[in-house]
């Protein structure tokens, strides 16, 4: 560990860090287990300018979440701001495999988070998913700010990045048919954002704990698209979620073009390897 960055952890803290351990973290920052006499921590550092603000969004989100009494998340114990980047300190959670009780846990709390509802789809700042900016500017109908605040964002930046061509992005009135008629949404839900299997911890005691989020009010089976793409959730987690959800369970069309937003995403932060994925749905729906 830089020792700026341990010093700066010490103040913080004011205590002696006795040993910092780079543990996984995500492909975004670096992060360490941090041990001190009488405590310990995760410590997350994005170096480079935006690093603070992307620490302050995630701070900001497991706050919201943390409001509303229905899922656990870890406690923020600090946030701060280097030279060269940013510093977010929170509670470190001691995990275990979960069991399909453990699971079922976690849908019945997803579940409570996402009755949590607003007036507006969006959220009341822009936010972050990974290291891309994430729109969130209010809209009162869903597919406008899907189409608007998720997807064309993406896909104006994949073009820019040369990972999709200019005749690949259907126009704005495309997207928006497409998803009217598929993407019905009575109001919006509180959604954790980015819910695949690497954002989500059960603890020594079997309670479910979400991190790294990228909070908005969306439609609640964004998170279940996403809990879809790529594994780690059991049927005893879909099952408790769906009998403590009101609404239906979302279906194939709409979990593909959900996942749409998320593909477009990984194509734009690591390449090639989505792009067939991401073309797949946008000729299937556009």
């Amino acid at each position: 560990m830089d020792l700026v960055l341990k010093e700066h952890i010490e103040n913080a803290l004011n205590s002696d860090v006795i040993n910092a351990t780079p543990v996984s973290g995500g492909d975004i920052s670096q992060a360490y287990k941090i041990v001190t006499k009488t405590d310990r921590f995760f410590c997350k550092y994005h170096p480079g300018t935006t690093g603070f603000l992307m620490l302050k969004s995630e701070k900001e989100g497991l706050e919201a979440i943390s409001a509303t009494a229905t899922i656990k998340v870890p406690r923020v114990c600090h946030l701060g701001s280097l030279k060269k980047g940013g510093v977010l300190l929170i509670e470190y959670i001691e995990a275990k495999s979960p069991s399909d009780k453990d699971m079922a846990c976690l849908g019945r709390g997803l579940a409570a988070l996402h009755k949590v509802s607003s007036h507006s789809f969006g959220w009341n700042s822009d936010n972050y998913i990974g290291s891309l900016d994430q729109k969130n500017a209010p809209k009162t109908t869903w597919p406008i700010f899907y189409v608007e605040n998720r997807l064309l964002p993406q896909l104006v930046l994949a073009v820019e990045r040369g990972r999709l061509s200019k005749d690949e992005v259907p126009e704005r009135s495309v997207l928006l048919k497409s998803i009217t008629k598929h993407c019905k949404v009575d109001k919006p839900s509180l959604i954790h954002g980015d819910l695949w299997g690497g954002n989500y911890l059960i603890d020594k005691q079997g309670v479910p704990v979400l991190i790294d989020p990228g909070i908005s009010y969306a439609d609640p089976g964004m998170d279940l698209a996403m809990s879809k793409l790529f594994g780690g959730f059991s049927s005893s987690f879909y099952d408790a979620y769906a009998e403590s959800f009101p609404s239906p369970m979302p279906v194939k069309a709409v979990i593909e073009l959900y996942q749409l937003y998320y593909l477009l995403v990984h194509l734009n932060l690591f390449g090639e390897s989505y792009a067939p994925a991401v073309r797949s749905i946008l000729k299937q729906y556009f």
